[in-house]
């Protein structure tokens, strides 16, 4: 007879799994995240292809990858309240089976209006497969291995910028942008498969309900940790988003050297997702803080590595490594929100994307205003010591209360 697993909701126990099993459900759950990945960096990467196809200018290119962004955010709570009584595997092929379509429709779109609508409908069930994802992974494993397994499920959307988002870019400048989508949506109907073969069978919260997933908006703890995420990664979007065009502008590299330069810091994100993962585990909260220092420490040193193609190299792939917040932050929300706990694991991904968005859209006013695209750096500084900020007023309110409930 098999045990069942604790995870942080009894009536959604599953039975044990021996490691292969639990590294089948994990290569599963990671497909979704490389496909999710390729849609969400790869388009950045491919802006001026897709640019130049639809006939678009600037700022309307830079409005496509806001409407992911903002179908993130919009989709993320809408999806996990009304899916939180549903099986989560089931909810898992639902969410990868609206994402395949919604980058069919990308591939297909004819003017800038439709591509808005489909790239926004592509980024609607993003964070909630990835909030559900996070659960299912997190109810299989032992307590002491719970953030570096969700930090492996996020493995796949780190990898994607090593190696997805570089074939993207290849293939787009080979074939033609469409490809592109295309071929995430291939990579979304595989992750379908695959949860279908693998994902462990759960019955759903027969005693969820939406009002009960909303309690979570009640907890300050809440959204404390998703500010942090959406001041504090920040600056690593407010960098990445202009990345190709500094280093064509200001390091002076051919179109040839770009791909390599993504996979760098796609490399740097998956040393930086496995770290935090470990860290976590041992440390808590206090490996954010750490992350946030870290990011601050890199992005200060990006304006001067920017004019040297080596000594750009070295700072991406260190900005790169920021991006194992997710996992701290992941993790947290699971601590903190209580029984609610699909609404706040999808909310973290909206809190980033909600960084997407205002990283790129303050180093944009800063470009405007005549500093120069080495300077999206220093926005991106602001941005990790705000996030900072917020995380400290986060630890100290944790702590008060910790004080509180003992007296």
């Amino acid at each position: 007879m098999t045990s069942a697993v604790p995870c942080l909701d009894d009536r959604l126990a599953v039975p044990a799994r021996s490691p292969a099993q639990i590294a089948l459900v994990l290569i599963a759950l990671g497909m979704g995240g490389f496909a999710i990945g390729m849609a969400e960096f790869a388009a950045m990467s491919i802006l001026p292809q897709f640019q130049a196809g639809l006939g678009l200018n600037a700022a309307q290119a830079g409005h496509v990858i806001s409407a992911y962004a903002a179908g993130v955010v919009v989709g993320a709570p809408i999806l996990a309240v009304m899916g939180a009584r549903a099986p989560r595997w089931l909810l898992l092929i639902g969410f990868m089976a609206l994402f395949a379509v919604g980058n069919v429709l990308s591939a297909l779109a004819p003017t800038y209006e439709w591509m808005l609508a489909f790239r926004f409908l592509s980024g609607v069930p993003h964070g909630a497969y990835f909030g559900v994802a996070a659960l299912v992974i997190a109810a299989i494993v032992p307590l002491a291995w719970r953030t570096r397994a969700v930090s492996t499920t996020l493995l796949g959307l780190t990898i994607a910028t090593v190696i997805g988002v570089p074939i993207a870019s290849a293939a787009s400048q080979a074939f033609g942008w469409r490809w592109t989508f295309a071929g995430v949506a291939v990579v979304a109907i595989l992750t379908m498969a695959l949860v279908f073969l693998f994902a462990p069978r759960d019955g759903g919260n027969r005693a969820a309900t939406p009002m009960r997933e909303l309690t979570a908006l009640k907890r300050g703890q809440v959204w404390l940790t998703l500010g942090v995420g959406a001041i504090g990664f920040g600056g690593l979007f407010a960098v990445y988003a202009y990345l190709a065009s500094t280093l064509e502008a200001v390091t002076q590299v051919g179109p040839g050297v770009l791909p390599w330069v993504f996979a760098v810091f796609g490399l740097g994100m998956v040393v930086g997702n496995l770290v935090a993962g470990w860290a976590t585990d041992r440390f808590g909260m206090a490996a954010a803080g750490g992350l946030l220092l870290w990011s601050a420490v890199s992005l200060s040193l990006y304006p001067a590595a920017s004019q040297n193609l080596w000594s750009i190299l070295i700072v991406v792939f260190m900005i790169g490594g920021g991006g194992g917040l997710g996992s701290v932050l992941q993790t947290r929300l699971m601590d903190v929100a209580g029984e609610a706990q699909t609404l706040a694991a999808a909310l973290n991904h909206s809190a980033f994307n909600a960084a997407n968005a205002l990283g790129p859209f303050l180093a944009g006013l800063a470009l405007t205003a005549g500093w120069g695209l080495a300077a999206t750096g220093w926005v991106g500084v602001a941005l990790s010591v705000g996030g900072l900020v917020i995380w400290a007023v986060a630890v100290l309110d944790a702590r008060r209360r910790r004080f509180a409930t003992v007296d």
